[in-house]
């Protein structure tokens, strides 16, 4: 697949997965929605099936949407070196493209919520307790088990001597991936917002930087290494794992 192809497809399927993923937080922070508050569970279920949406969208350019995950195949041979930064550019413009639409969407709640300084949590994850150290080991972890569970998952294959096929984890399709998310979030997500993926908290930073969100508050430059760094160290070391394991 050409680079025009894949940053098209990678583009357009980050850009779905941020506007409902930050469309269903915005949906619960917000008053004036039919969503507000309506808990944590909620979140999760709407992000997993956001990551279904995008993925399925992405098919053509193998729906990486996530840097992470585009360097742990990168790191196991499964996806060539040389169209990493077609990948990684294509998620983050994807990202903040996504996340604009979510504000467009939501323009009015935003006008009109009673605490505005507060919203950056619609856009881009944050700790509960900030410690940029053990924050980074979070994000590891919940990587590592999403870039592993890609990396290990078992394909589909032809029927042996015995004529039975082994459709393995690929029979699920994208929604295998959006099950993961959910669980990943349901079990780890609850100290840092488990961005497990780059783009999507880096993309969504900006666009909140750079938004005319009325009363906004700081876009807190200084965690949004943590979200970047960890996501990338997770899925490097599922990727070296994957190396060494007999697959």
């Amino acid at each position: 697949m050409g680079a025009g192809q894949i940053f098209l497809w990678e583009m357009l399927g980050t850009a779905v997965l941020i506007l409902l993923g930050t469309g269903v937080v915005a949906n619960h922070v917000l008053r004036d929605t039919l969503g507000s508050g309506t808990g944590f569970l909620f979140v999760n279920f709407g992000w997993a099936f956001a990551v279904f949406t995008g993925a399925s969208i992405a098919a053509p350019s193998g729906a990486h949407l996530n840097p992470a995950v585009t360097l742990g195949l990168a790191v196991t041979g499964k996806t060539e070196w040389a169209d990493v930064p077609i990948y990684v550019l294509a998620q983050l413009v994807g990202a903040i493209i996504g996340a604009t639409l979510c504000w467009l969407t939501y323009k009015l709640q935003f006008d009109t919520h009673p605490e505005p300084q507060n919203t950056l949590g619609i856009f881009s994850t944050a700790p509960t307790v900030r410690n940029p150290l053990w924050n980074t080991v979070t994000e590891v972890i919940g990587t590592f088990v999403l870039v592993g569970w890609i990396l290990l998952s078992p394909a589909a294959k032809a029927a042996g001597t015995d004529g039975v096929p082994q459709f393995g984890n690929s029979a699920l399709g994208y929604a295998g991936v959006a099950f993961v998310v959910l669980v990943i979030g349901t079990s780890l997500g609850g100290p840092t917002g488990y961005a497990i993926n780059p783009a999507r908290d880096l993309g969504p930073r900006i666009a909140y930087a750079i938004l005319p969100i009325r009363g906004k508050g700081s876009a807190d430059w200084g965690y949004s290494w943590v979200p970047i760094v960890g996501p990338l160290i997770g899925a490097l070391l599922a990727g070296l794992l994957y190396l060494v394991l007999p697959v």
